[in-house]
């Protein structure tokens, strides 16, 4: 659990760059009284902004003077680039070969240079937390510690906002944002119930609670890129599971149907991951009341959401 002393000074040292996002209820009919915290509306469209931002702050000026370094399936490397363009050093960003092109883009946009591998080389990047032959500070997209208590103020406004919570769902893809947003709502508010969202072609954290330990799943690529992954890390095992009451599995149908009930009733773009949470709370599968779902970014490439709005998705 990160503590909340760290993610309240986390949000004193990022104002002005991540945006205080709104909690927007969404009127349609389900099961619960549902309502989006809206991420993708961030700078760098997606809660990473937070976490790089607060991180690299925390760092000395010569940590950072040779650059920053990051793995990312996009968001991350978006938040890294964007913390680097404004310190006036390089980026290097390690994405795996089916990032997609919207988020590509915004990375060179942002001046980062890209570095494609394949998946299993990227995973390592992650779990070893180096890139070989690369020099800078890296970022971990997950777990540092600053970037878990930047990711926590998404907890504090929520909570701001909607004081009595039955439950926040979370889209889970490395740990980073759960443990962040758990940590300051089981602090402030110990009976709302956190649940974590994964598409379930890559629901590793459901597979580890089933087991009762990190286990590896058949991981496959999906329109759903930001989320799910092939094993949770151990490093973030025992910091997750004391904080989650639940972890879902999520068909990645019924995350492109939520994708489409966002643009057609709130007029909203989420990414796949974005729509997680919603999908989750629509099902039923995160229980009835006031429910929060983080939309956790709108990174998508046109194309694939032209696909997700004819119900054919990648």
């Amino acid at each position: 659990m990160i503590k909340l002393a760290e993610i309240e000074a986390a949000r004193e040292r990022i104002a002005g760059t991540a945006v205080r996002t709104p909690l927007l209820r969404l009127s349609v009919e389900a099961p619960a009284e549902i309502y989006l915290k809206c991420e993708n509306l961030q700078p760098v469209n997606s809660f990473k902004i937070r976490g790089a931002t607060n991180a690299v702050l925390l760092a000395s000026a010569p940590e950072r003077a040779k650059g920053l370094v990051t793995a990312s399936a996009g968001n991350m490397a978006q938040g890294v680039a964007w913390a680097a363009r404004e310190l006036g050093v390089p980026a290097t960003i390690a994405v795996p070969e089916h990032a997609p092109q919207a988020k590509l883009a915004a990375i060179e946009r942002l001046g980062g240079r890209i570095l494609k591998l394949p998946y299993d080389d990227w995973w390592n990047v992650i779990v070893t937390s180096r890139v070989d032959g690369v020099e800078g500070l890296f970022v971990h997209p997950v777990q540092d510690p600053g970037v878990m208590a930047g990711n926590g103020t998404i907890g504090l406004e929520v909570l701001d906002d909607l004081p009595d919570p039955d439950a926040v769902v979370i889209p889970y893809g490395g740990g980073g944002l759960t443990v962040g947003i758990a940590s300051a709502v089981k602090a402030l508010r110990p009976d709302t119930r956190i649940f974590t969202a994964e598409p379930a072609t890559g629901a590793a954290l459901a597979a580890a609670f089933a087991a009762g330990q990190p286990t590896t799943v058949d991981y496959q690529a999906s329109f759903v890129d930001g989320a799910g992954s092939r094993r949770v890390l151990d490093t973030m095992w025992p910091l997750v599971r004391p904080l989650v009451d639940e972890a879902l599995s999520i068909p990645v149908a019924e995350v492109a149907a939520a994708v489409r009930l966002l643009a057609e009733r709130a007029r909203m773009i989420a990414e796949g991951a974005g729509a997680l949470a919603l999908a989750a709370a629509l099902s039923g599968r995160a229980g009835p009341g006031k429910v929060v779902c983080i939309v956790s970014g709108g990174n998508i490439n046109l194309s694939t959401l032209a696909e997700t709005f004819s119900g054919t998705p990648a």
